[in-house]
């Protein structure tokens, strides 16, 4: 009987005992830390198994290690992209090309936020064994209110299914098995639950609480209308997404619906030291709440309507890029923990992932250095989606993640566009040669 042939895998992790010895780089370890000049790192297949100073390491220890001279590089973790859709609606060539240009810019690892998850499922198998040049993803299975399921984008990514009544797309009530609900979730391979809209404060929690027993996260919005971000916090959300909507903690009037958002009252929060968002803050803090900001959203978007002429869309682009910088600021000042998500699909064909916009604009308008930018796009971005022991900083034990830098962004934090090569599960991908 002849055996089936497996897909090729041309981009599959390096084998154990393929050992390669990266020495002389200045390394930001996505710890936090301040950078460490003249660092040796070896992996050993797709794992690190030694981070030292080239003086305390000899190549020499490794036989048959190829010997890789970073001299006047800058190496980092993988960046991780905490906030992606990959799927809405899904696309697999453009899929493909957008995963193989974030790969390429130094993206390592991305979180999918809820999309058609029979494709991105699909995608995530690819990325693991390495069927497709792509980062890894972990994504989530949605759930809201009933009323949430008349928006298009839920059609787009149920066909042939009914939006509301599909695994990865489910409406609850509380009617609603949350047991059964979770479980058909959690049969999709998804790694956390997505609380999205249209769902009280006890739904939200009783779904939280579920999910938890289950063994999965639970990753919501800041605000899931009628449930308020004090309400979400406290429900146990692992995180919360969009740092605009935590405006809501400090609404005039109470919150009804998801399509009906009150104004935000823009002058009294930035200042960056509202007292309901400093209480909100301290509770995040407390409960290890990481806040998904998705900063630079409205940057992108006021440049969108820029290019398009419209002046009033481009306004109000330009308010909500202020209050993300405000609170963002002011969630760092409070200790809140900041991942760095994009929630952005651009063009493929643009060369550089929108993750490094989204750390530039940690840096230059919510006041973090640039090392605790790259820890919110390496570490904390591991911890949102449960990884950290796995991948988001560089250390012995974990995934040969690597990004090396022909200048140095803490120099110049525009210096992230100088990508030469990317390591990803041991396998090498050199830039140019790729691209």
């Amino acid at each position: 009987m002849t055996e089936p042939v497996p897909a090729p895998a041309p981009f599959a992790p390096a084998p154990p005992g393929a050992l390669v010895v990266y020495r002389g780089a200045t390394l930001i370890d996505g710890t936090g830390g301040a950078p460490r000049p003249s660092t040796t790192v070896v992996a050993d297949g797709e794992r690190i198994v030694r981070v030292a100073p080239d003086a305390e390491t000899d190549p020499a220890d490794h036989p048959g290690a190829e010997i890789v001279d970073l001299t006047g590089h800058v190496l980092l973790p993988g960046l991780i992209d905490s906030h992606q859709h990959l799927a809405t609606p899904p696309n697999r060539p453009v899929a493909e090309a957008t995963l193989r240009r974030d790969l390429l810019g130094g993206v390592t690892a991305v979180r999918d936020m809820a999309d058609d998850l029979r494709e991105i499922g699909d995608l995530a198998r690819a990325a693991l064994v390495g069927e497709i040049p792509a980062p890894d993803i972990r994504y989530a299975a949605l759930m809201a209110g009933p009323t949430f399921f008349d928006d298009p984008r839920t059609h787009q990514v149920c066909q042939g299914a009914t939006p509301g009544r599909a695994a990865w797309m489910q409406a609850v009530t509380e009617d609603t098995d949350l047991p059964l609900a979770v479980a058909r979730a959690l049969g999709t391979s998804a790694t956390a639950i997505k609380v999205y809209a249209d769902l009280p404060g006890e739904r939200v929690a009783a779904v939280a609480a579920e999910a938890h027993r289950q063994g999965a996260l639970v990753w919501a919005h800041a605000t899931v209308f009628p449930a308020t971000p004090g309400e979400v916090v406290a429900a146990g959300a692992d995180s919360v997404s969009h740092v605009t909507l935590l405006a809501h903690e400090a609404a005039g009037r109470p919150l009804t619906s998801y399509r009906d958002k009150p104004p935000v009252d823009h002058a009294s929060l930035l200042g960056g030291d509202h007292p309901r968002i400093e209480r909100l803050l301290a509770v995040m803090r407390r409960r290890g709440t990481i806040l998904d900001a998705t900063a630079s959203m409205a940057d992108r978007l006021a440049g969108e309507a820029a290019a398009s002429g419209d002046a009033e869309a481009r306004r109000r682009a330009l308010d909500s890029s202020a209050l993300s910088a405000a609170l963002t600021a002011q969630a760092r000042r409070a200790g809140v923990q900041v991942s760095a998500g994009t929630d952005c699909d651009p063009d493929p064909a643009q060369p550089w992932p929108p993750l490094h916009q989204e750390i530039t604009f940690l840096v230059r308008r919510c006041g973090f250095s640039v090392e605790q930018a790259i820890h919110s796009a390496t570490l904390v971005g591991a911890r949102s989606m449960g990884a950290a022991a796995d991948m988001g900083s560089v250390e012995e034990g974990k995934l040969a993640n690597l990004v090396v830098l022909a200048g140095n962004p803490v120099a110049d934090i525009a210096r992230l566009d100088s990508v030469v090569l990317v390591v990803k599960r041991g396998r090498r991908h050199p830039r140019l040669e790729e691209q």
